[in-house]
């Protein structure tokens, strides 16, 4: 999804990526807090994270997931979102071990990758690209590249997740279309994917509104296609997640 000012934002099942282009103005948040751990990159600027009690400044850094921070960029940056739960947030929350919730991370294992992310933002490339970079920068910190195929049962579960987000959507419905119990879809889904299913459908539901909204809906008519009762429920799960509210996206040049 193109965000005004030449940015992106890519969602996908557990993470998301963000490229933000400030044009050389500043572009930052006060102190907040998001259920996702976040890592900032300097692509083609510079940032600041700060908790008042320490500052962080790359080029490549960390902050843990609900631990209030604030943020000031500029230039070119971008931003990893992963779910704590993940398989890729649970190596992610190994590098908080010593207590200390942000952390600057060691530039090397991402260059690659903050190449390819350059070269694609430049090229306008296709958010498939964009989420392939995103799997590498997840590899590059601990956790697992884009998954291999997936198992049979665990697709057919994902394929009703993805037609029924518009309504509820129940763990137990979907260990039925799988022919598994519960118990055993519960615990094969979270293996073959990394994921919990509860999360999982989460991050689906983000992913399609925020689809949506770029693609010209309301924010109540993207919440609604999306499965969340109404825009406020969206704006809370992105604020929750994320750290700002949906209202706050500058899609496609609207707001």
């Amino acid at each position: 999804m193109r965000v005004a000012g030449r940015g992106r934002i890519l969602v996908w099942e557990g993470a998301s990526l963000w490229v933000l282009v400030s044009d050389g103005k500043e572009a930052g948040t006060s102190l907040h807090a998001h259920h996702a751990h976040q890592i900032t990159l300097s692509l083609e600027g510079a940032f600041l994270l700060s908790d008042h009690a320490r500052v962080r400044k790359g080029p490549v850094s960390a902050v843990a997931a609900d631990h209030q921070h604030g943020f000031a960029a500029y230039g070119k940056v971008a931003f990893l979102f992963v779910e704590p739960e993940s398989t890729a947030g649970r190596a992610i929350s190994a590098r908080f071990a010593d207590g200390s919730p942000m952390t600057d991370l060691d530039p090397a294992p991402f260059a690659p990758a903050i190449a390819d992310l350059l070269a694609c933002h430049a090229a306008d490339s296709p958010d498939g690209d964009f989420i392939t970079i995103g799997y590498a920068l997840l590899a590059a910190l601990g956790g697992e590249a884009r998954p291999a195929d997936l198992n049979a049962k665990v697709k057919a579960m994902i394929d009703y997740v993805r037609t029924n987000l518009d309504g509820a959507v129940k763990l137990a419905s979907a260990a039925g279309i799988a022919c598994l119990s519960p118990s055993r879809a519960r615990h094969l889904f979270a293996e073959e994917t990394g994921l919990p299913f509860k999360a999982f459908v989460l991050w689906l539901r983000l992913e399609r509104a925020v689809a949506c909204y770029a693609a010209g809906h309301s924010l109540t008519e993207a919440a609604h296609l999306a499965g969340f009762a109404d825009s406020a429920h969206l704006s809370r799960t992105f604020r929750k997640t994320f750290g700002l509210r949906a209202s706050q996206l500058e899609l496609n040049g609207r707001r």
